[in-house]
């Protein structure tokens, strides 16, 4: 990451809640329009890397039999776990990216890169979409959702981030697209939700 784990660190030293996950309305609108935006109600296996303090975390857990969330920093690591204790299908660990990869796992259904890949250069960004590619079973679903505007520690701009996401070669389902944020969901099943549904 060309951003230090100092400054994730120091973020997190300062507050448990440093992006005002918790309390921010663009936030939980932003949590709520992700979810809306899975083409299915109900995912076997999922994994969330860079989940900072969980609280996507814990929504994605009541649409999961499993999440696998993982982070950077140890203190957000530590925050998250505290976050999703009661949950009992969640599991945090703490995973630089993309060496740390989960690559002996099974095969997840939903990989979610939320506020994620604009802390990678370039060569890792590409190396990260090449594991989501590998890690998704036949199914599989991936969503993207990242910030728009230009800030001091950003490496890549969330449009480069989409495009090597984009050269997957997955089916796109979804565009959604702000001013402040961009969300896209890939999946391996071309078939849109209506058609999953058997409306057409």
């Amino acid at each position: 990451m060309s951003t230090s784990a100092d400054y994730f660190e120091a973020m997190y030293g300062a507050s448990d809640d440093p992006y005002a996950l918790r309390t921010r309305w663009y936030e939980e609108r932003k949590r709520s329009l992700l979810l809306a935006a899975l083409p299915h109600r109900r995912y076997r296996r999922a994994f969330e890397p860079g989940c900072g303090v969980g609280e996507l975390t814990a929504a994605l857990a009541a649409r999961c039999d499993e999440v696998l969330a993982s982070d950077l920093s140890p203190a957000a690591v530590r925050i998250a776990r505290e976050r999703c204790g009661a949950l009992p299908n969640v599991r945090v660990v703490q995973h630089t990216l993309p060496a740390d990869w989960p690559r002996g796992e099974d095969p997840f259904d939903l990989i979610v890169l939320s506020e994620l890949g604009y802390f990678l250069e370039a060569p890792a960004m590409h190396a990260l979409a090449q594991c989501c590619r590998q890690s998704l079973d036949a199914q599989g679903t991936l969503v993207a959702c990242d910030w728009r505007p230009d800030f001091r520690e950003r490496s890549l701009s969330t449009d480069e981030v989409h495009a090597v996401l984009a050269g997957l070669g997955l089916t796109r389902l979804l565009r959604h697209e702000e001013d402040d944020f961009l969300m896209q969901v890939w999946s391996c099943d071309g078939r849109s939700v209506a058609q999953r549904d058997g409306i057409r």
